[in-house]
């Protein structure tokens, strides 16, 4: 079972009144987490010329970041649906938490982002046995910038992706 674990940095607005992560706030928790794994991230520039930028620590690489996120890109993404399912109240605290992801479906113009909002790796069980705070899906289609219409999911994007495909979560439902 492969699956990104990208750690993401709380903001201390993030709390509502009731003292833990607001709920929007968690979506963009997922955003910038989905963000970091998956659109490509140019080298930094060297603004100076005196080889500063070359000093600086590279950012994680990804394997599955392989869409192009700058100015002028040929693709955009569009969230198309989001499910969110509440687990534990998150509460504020100035360790990252890790946003585990994983591809729930790869079809021919969409994807299945899953996650799971976590204290640290769920490898690193806490002693108190709390499982995720969090478990969510967002509906990603790949859109022809040009155009506006949904395009094919590539071979490069299909072959980085492909690794980190497993089954969605399961979430409960009220009944109807």
């Amino acid at each position: 079972m492969a699956r990104l674990r990208v750690p993401v940095q709380l903001r201390w607005s993030d709390m509502d009144a009731y003292g833990h992560v607001n709920n929007v706030e968690l979506l963009r928790l997922l955003e910038e987490a989905r963000i970091e794994a998956f659109w490509a991230h140019p080298a930094p520039a060297d603004p100076l010329g005196d080889g500063a930028a070359s000093r600086v620590p590279d950012r994680e690489t990804w394997p599955t970041a392989v869409l192009d996120a700058g100015p002028g890109a040929r693709t955009a993404t569009l969230v198309a649906r989001q499910e969110v399912e509440y687990l534990r109240p998150l509460g504020y605290r100035r360790t990252p938490v890790v946003v585990d992801m994983w591809i729930g479906h790869l079809g021919g113009a969409s994807i299945d982002v899953c996650y799971e909002v976590h204290d640290a790796s769920p490898d690193d069980v806490p002693a108190d046995g709390a499982g995720p705070y969090a478990r969510a899906v967002t509906t990603l289609v790949l859109v022809d910038a040009a155009s506006g219409s949904p395009r094919r999911i590539g071979e490069t994007e299909r072959s980085a992706w492909l690794p980190y495909v497993e089954t969605p979560p399961t979430f409960r439902r009220r009944g109807r």
